[in-house]
Formats: C-alpha cells, structure tokens, sequence
C-alpha cells in the first residue's frame, strides 16, 4: 500500500473536515522534506507549489490549507495513530536485511518538557531504529518520560519491528543484563557504553 493509504488510516478528531487528515500530512511530510520546519514555512512551501500539487493529487479545491490549519490540525494529531500507520508503512516499504545495522536512539521533543527546572523533568520522547545503510527509519516508538523509561520502549520497539539477524547499537544505558534478552528476536545486541575515557561493547547474541 502507498503512504498516502496508511495516512488515511489515522484517525481524524474532526467532524466536519474541510480538508481530508491524509492531505494536510503529506503536505507537511513533503514540506519537511524540503527542509522547512516550521508553520511559517510550511506555509510557504504549499504557497509556492499549489497548483502543481492539487492538479498531481487531483483535489477538488480552489486552494490548499493555510499556515492556521496547517498548525491547528497538527498540534491536535494522534501521535499514536501516525506511529502506528508509519510503522505499518515502513514495514512494507523497507525490508531489514541480515546483518543490517540498526541504530535505535530516542530523542525528546522540546516543546513537550514540563517542570523544566526541576530534578526530575517530564517530557515526551521518540525512539526510532534507524537503518544506517538505507538511510531511513524502519520503526518508531513514543516514550512519556513520566509513565515508563527509554529502556522499556526500546524493547517494545524491538519485538514490533521482529527482525532476525540484524544488529542493533544501543546508548550505553541500555548495557545491563536483562538488556536485550527480554525482547524476542533472534539478532546481535551491541551496546556501547563509556568509561572514562575507553568505551566499552558488550555483545550478546540471541
């Protein structure tokens, strides 16, 4: 199936929509793309290509969404219906091949933090495996720092990506026994994890 088919399968909180969700995603997804991310831009980069892309999308509409749309309808978007049709996207347009290194990282999205300037800061995160020889993502995880721990998605990410007999590279938290045998795949964890000066890798094979 295409993007453009898993984009309509996320669910829209709208009732009465203009615009369908699937075409203010693709929007974004292709503005990104080009390198403009923020709604001033975005707004900009559907300025300038309008009537290329409602005669390519055949949409039936006099103009495409406007910088308020553009932002009103994304800042309301189900994240965890866009993780779940990218995944199922990515699962179909990438296969993972034997021996292909999978990075997984997570990284917070700035505008989510709260009680910055305590100790313990909440603040929500995405964990992706990244294919470092197809350059692309092949899965994604949300992570709320408050309910449960980078540790605990990657594992989750891990069994919905099930994957043998690819290698996986962890940040050194991640280096502790029960680590990657928790997760049922069949692929070689390799953590890094510093010491001092030297850096250290543990490799485990399921």
């Amino acid at each position: 199936m295409s993007l453009i088919h898993h984009l309509q399968q996320v669910s829209d909180y709208r009732t009465k929509p203009h615009y369908p969700l699937w075409v203010v995603m693709l929007l974004v997804i292709m503005g990104i793309m080009s390198g403009c991310t923020g709604y001033r831009a975005l707004e900009g980069f559907v300025e300038r290509h309008q009537n290329a892309l409602l005669k390519l999308l055949e949409l039936p509409y006099g103009r495409l969404p406007s910088f308020t749309t553009l932002r009103r309808i994304m800042i309301r978007i189900s994240f965890e219906s866009l993780t779940a049709a990218f995944n199922a996207w990515a699962a179909e347009a990438f296969e993972v091949a034997t021996g292909e290194q999978l990075a997984t990282d997570g990284k917070s999205i700035k505008v989510s933090v709260r009680d910055h300037d305590k100790s313990y800061q909440d603040f929500i995160s995405v964990v992706s495996a990244f294919s470092v020889s197809q350059g692309v993502v092949v899965g994604l995880r949300s992570m709320h720092n408050h309910d449960t721990s980078e540790i605990a998605t990657v594992q989750s990410l891990l069994e919905l990506l099930n994957v043998h007999g690819a290698c996986f590279t962890f940040d050194a938290l991640h280096t502790q026994k029960s680590g990657c045998n928790r997760a049922e795949v069949s692929s070689a964890c390799v953590a890094p994890s510093k010491l001092s000066s030297r850096s250290l890798i543990v490799e485990m094979t399921i």
